[in-house]
């Protein structure tokens, strides 16, 4: 049976400001470089510390009613295990599914 992705996967807005380009994935992590490869390089590297951080148990809710939306919660779990298992998180990351696993019934498959 091969892994399943998870069912959301947060926005990624882009931005562009004078010499700098902005991503944004919604809810999870910002970042910024000279060129989008940069900006991508800094998100990926932002989000696989975050990753890591959940899995190791690192990561902890500050009280009661700070509680991670439990859709955010897998998304950063599943990024943490495509990396711990020595995958590239950026296929899941940038809504591809890396090889050897299939997206979920009724996804779209045209993004």
């Amino acid at each position: 049976m091969l892994p399943s992705m998870s069912a959301s996967t947060p926005s990624l807005y882009v931005l562009r400001r004078a010499d700098r380009v902005c991503l944004t994935l919604a809810g999870v992590a910002r970042a910024s470089g000279s060129t989008l490869e940069d900006a991508a390089d800094e998100l990926v590297r932002k989000i696989l510390l975050a990753a890591m951080a959940f899995r190791s148990g690192g990561v902890a809710p500050a009280g009661p009613e700070l509680r991670l939306d439990p859709a955010m919660h897998e998304f950063i779990w599943e990024l943490g295990a495509i990396a711990a298992r020595g995958g590239d998180i950026r296929h899941r990351l940038f809504r591809e599914p890396p090889e050897g696993v299939r997206r979920p019934v009724g996804e779209d498959q045209h993004r």
